[in-house]
């Protein structure tokens, strides 16, 4: 029986439970076989697949358990991991407009209705915007022992970010130390809680923020946002030089407002251009983590603070988001793990 169940195939990928070594054990109760399964990354969202192809290798009804224990992976040499972070996914672009917010809202959103534990750092200063989005800009993070609490929404994400500390209507006029110091704290004095994945939304550019995230802040692996458009990509390729030249994984790039959706009539316009997004992560041999189409229900769902809800009523959006999400979670388990916490610091006098 064992042996059956090692041999499935996990949806979506060329993994097997057995080569993911996920079987806790399988015991047959009450005429149903009692499955326990426990995987390196989110998988409840394939939960009825795998029980429909255990059920069909085995001929039994089956009562299926998921679990996930998603661990610290390799992050910069000499960087240490965060209390209560797991990993850091730092999400950035070469330049604005492309939707790197939007995408990463989503992405966390896609990732915490997968089972993970998921949190939201919004590193972009000057224009917070994840509050919004996240549904959560008239909440204030509580302060604890000099520590920031942060902000849980409905769909579990805890949340982060300078616009709760701020008056919305008044610009951040800093210069660059100031910021790179603003960012470390809302990092370090934030009491994250058992977050398996964090992700950073980053300001545009390859400026202070950047340089201290490669720096002093333990980043698993970065996704870059571009548009298809040649503008777009040449401010992409910046960001993926900036990230190979600090020793940070490119974990994909997703190819946002890959065409325009007519609400009116469904037709589809490639009117930034076509494979953009495809051709750059080809060319630099990295995973395409999905095309996104510019359409009007993505647009409402983040002014309305609904990320959740788009989600749910927009199935075929939900699908691109959850696979990409997916695709970074398996990125994210197959890297060497990350044990510098295990070990005491020497100190020498």
């Amino acid at each position: 029986m064992n042996h059956l169940i090692q041999s499935i195939s996990i949806p979506h990928t060329n993994r097997t439970i057995g080569s993911e070594k996920a079987l806790i054990s399988a015991q047959e109760a009450a005429g149903s076989l009692k499955v326990e399964l426990s995987f390196g990354f989110p998988a409840q969202h394939l939960a009825d697949e795998i029980r429909a192809e255990i059920a069909q290798a085995t001929g039994k009804n089956v009562d299926l358990t998921i679990r996930t224990n998603i661990v610290a992976h390799k992050v910069q040499n000499g960087i240490a991991t965060i209390k209560g972070v797991k990993n850091i996914i730092a999400v950035a672009s070469g330049k604005g407009g492309v939707g790197k917010s939007t995408t990463t809202a989503n992405l966390a959103s896609a990732m915490a209705k997968m089972g993970a534990r998921v949190g939201v750092l919004d590193a972009d200063l000057y224009g917070p915007s994840q509050p919004t989005m996240l549904g959560v800009a008239n909440r204030q993070p509580e302060q604890r022992d000099n520590h920031f609490i942060p902000v849980t929404n409905a769909d579990g994400i805890q949340v982060m970010s300078i616009g709760f500390l701020v008056n919305p209507d008044q610009a951040v006029v800093w210069r660059g130390p100031m910021v790179s110091q603003a960012l470390q704290q809302l990092l370090f004095q934030s009491q994250w809680d058992d977050v398996d994945y964090l992700f950073v939304d980053l300001p545009p550019g390859t400026g202070d923020i950047q340089l201290t995230l490669s720096q002093k802040i333990p980043v698993t692996g970065a996704i870059v946002v571009t548009t298809p458009q040649d503008i777009a990509l040449i401010d992409a390729r910046k960001a993926i030089d900036m990230f190979d030249k600090v020793n940070i994984d490119i974990m994909g790039v997703l190819e946002n407002m890959s065409v325009h959706i007519c609400s009116n009539c469904g037709h589809h316009e490639a009117i930034f251009g076509v494979d953009g997004g495809k051709n750059l992560a080809e060319k630099l041999n990295v995973p395409l983590l999905g095309q996104l189409p510019l359409s009007l229900p993505v647009r409402e769902a983040m002014d309305k603070g609904a990320a959740s809800d788009l989600l749910k009523q927009n199935p075929s959006v939900a699908d691109i988001y959850t696979q990409a999400a997916f695709a970074v979670a398996l990125a994210v388990a197959d890297k060497g793990r990350d044990f510098s916490s295990k070990f005491p610091k020497i100190v020498i006098e």
